[in-house]
């Protein structure tokens, strides 16, 4: 095939591809037209003036190991935008594969301070996550795209290969509706046969709003097990200590001190919100702080914030990035990334509904806040690839996990072999969603199993070992509870404890009024015999329909 290409055609290895042939500001020609034979495994990197730049082959790249990456990530970084993207573009579409499932983590778009409570995804909030919802339908649902999911239904939504889910929270149930709005919009723009039937008298009819497609979105209770994989951080005491830890720390108090003036300093942007004092003006606050004055800023064309400079913001949030990675990753603390642990959990598992249907899920999404990423990010070893991943997540951020394996028409039969998966993270809605490398491997994809041990190794992998690790009191957890009480009492000396006494006492006293009870319902019955027969019956009917639903 032919390609226009930025660079001279290569060869052979990363080693060639160091920084000392990068320096300085390239000034790359007009690009040269090359031929590239198909399926090859030569690439471009240089000008047609000659190798300038350096050699690679493709066939290492998905197994690169971190010294070669960091290479390949530092020349990209000198080389201009235009042929950087170029150079990416063509590393994927020379080495061709098959996606087979993906999985999504998604943080809310735009919204309402959270300093008042109860907030609410804005209009434009809405907008970025139904855009990056109609992104992800480009890369993995139309047929034109080399990254497409493996017969995934391109228009009409098939309820088998999509699952969703979100916190029963307003924010994050919307942040998933647009998503999925964008994902599989109306079916008349997309394909006007699908979206009508035709009935037996030859009229055709349509779904209301254009064919909206209703996408099946589960929303999970805060009472209910399943919404820890989400928020695991919820209910969880334990991880409230960790944040508390961080407060008190040598780190945290230094923060506080050096950052007093500047904070104080701004006390008259916030003055007129209603509970701050100028006491709170403090590093303990920086995300509150951040949070107020960003949100005014954009939605509120009077308020003082808008006197607040860009390099003052820039503080803020360069403050509040801190804050809130202190507060949600700790490597010495391991408390401190339990919603983490629980997200590695809810991802792998499903990734692994994926592998075990043969790939008939196809895209799952989860909706979820910037703090459990913000974990995520320190518990998968991300920090160490950039420091970017120290900052807060803009709003609409999503990562995604790829399940890949060579080109091919059919799931893998050996998924240990031939199964690959590869981390994507996406920057607020203009961002470019770019592949980065997990657990300090340095390689682009890893193997099935590989990935599998990885994350299993950083998982809290179900709802017991959660409610042990929390301590958490919510209801779901009793049962568990119990049972820990009674393999307590178990291992005891055998005598018998003052609580499980007493129980017995009151259930021998319980069983000696049922006899008594018994005695006389039994000697009333026979007085009134043909009555009761009759009563019985119609009770008996009448609760037979509520059962079935009949008579409600």
């Amino acid at each position: 095939m032919h390609a226009k290409c930025l660079a001279v055609v290569a060869q052979e290895t990363f080693e060639h591809l160091r920084p000392s042939g990068l320096e300085g500001d390239a000034d790359f020609p007009a690009p040269a037209e090359i031929s590239l034979e198909e399926n090859s495994e030569i690439f471009c990197l240089a000008t047609d003036g000659g190798p300038a730049i350096g050699l690679l082959d493709l066939a290492s790249l998905h197994f690169a190991k971190a010294w070669y990456y960091k290479q390949f990530q530092e020349g990209l970084s000198k080389m201009r935008p235009t042929a950087a993207s170029f150079v990416i573009s063509l590393v994927g579409s020379a080495a061709a594969e098959t996606v087979h499932g993906v999985v999504v983590f998604s943080r809310h778009g735009d919204r309402t301070t959270k300093h008042y409570g109860a907030q609410s995804l804005t209009s434009v909030g809405a907008q970025q996550c139904f855009e990056v919802g109609s992104d992800y339908r480009s890369r993995y649902l139309e047929a034109d795209s080399s990254s497409r999911i493996l017969n995934i239904s391109e228009d009409k939504y098939v309820s088998s290969q999509i699952y969703a889910s979100a916190p029963n929270q307003g924010i994050l149930l919307n942040t998933a509706t647009a998503f999925l709005q964008g994902l599989y919009p109306p079916l008349v723009g997309l394909n006007a046969q699908v979206a009508s039937s035709t009935l037996n008298n030859g009229s055709t009819s349509t779904s209301p709003l254009n064919g909206y497609q209703y996408v099946l979105l589960h929303g999970e209770n805060s009472n209910s097990p399943d919404t820890i994989w989400i928020k695991g951080d919820d209910g969880c005491p334990t991880n409230a200590k960790a944040y508390k830890a961080f407060e008190a720390s040598e780190e945290f108090q230094t923060r506080v001190t050096e950052t007093k003036d500047f904070y104080g300093g701004l006390y008259d942007v916030l003055e007129s919100v209603y509970d701050y004092k100028p006491e709170n003006m403090t590093y303990k606050n920086a995300y509150d702080i951040f949070d107020l004055v960003n949100v005014a800023r954009i939605h509120n064309s009077t308020s003082l914030a808008r006197n607040v400079t860009d390099e003052e913001l820039f503080q803020l949030r360069t403050l509040a990035d801190s804050a809130e990675f202190g507060y949600n990753f700790n490597a010495s603390k391991p408390d401190s990334t339990i919603h983490a642990k629980t997200l590695a959990a809810g991802i792998l598992a499903q990734l692994n509904q994926t592998v075990a249907s043969k790939g008939k899920l196809k895209f799952s999404l989860l909706a979820g806040s910037y703090d459990t990423f913000m974990s995520f990010f320190g518990l998968t070893d991300l920090i160490t690839i950039s420091d970017d991943f120290y900052g807060l997540p803009d709003y609409a951020s999503t990562m995604a996990f790829e399940l890949v394996s060579d080109n091919t028409t059919v799931f893998p039969a050996n998924v240990d072999a031939d199964l690959r998966v590869r981390f994507l993270f996406r920057n607020g809605t203009f961002g470019e969603l770019t592949s980065f490398p997990l657990f300090g491997t340095g390689e682009e994809t890893l193997s099935w199993p590989r990935f599998v041990e990885e994350m299993q190794k950083r998982a809290i992998s179900t709802v017991e070992e959660w409610c042990t690790a929390c301590s958490s009191l919510v209801s779901f957890c009793a049962a568990y509870q119990d049972e820990q009480a009674v393999s307590s009492s178990s291992g005891r000396d055998g005598g018998m404890s003052n609580a499980v006494a007493g129980v017995i006492g009151a259930m021998v006293t319980l069983g000696a009024v049922a006899i008594i009870g018994a005695i006389a319902f039994f000697m009333m019955k026979k007085r009134r015999a043909a009555p009761a027969s009759q009563a019985q019956g119609s009770n008996t009917a009448e609760k037979s329909s509520l059962r079935s639903g009949g008579s409600v």
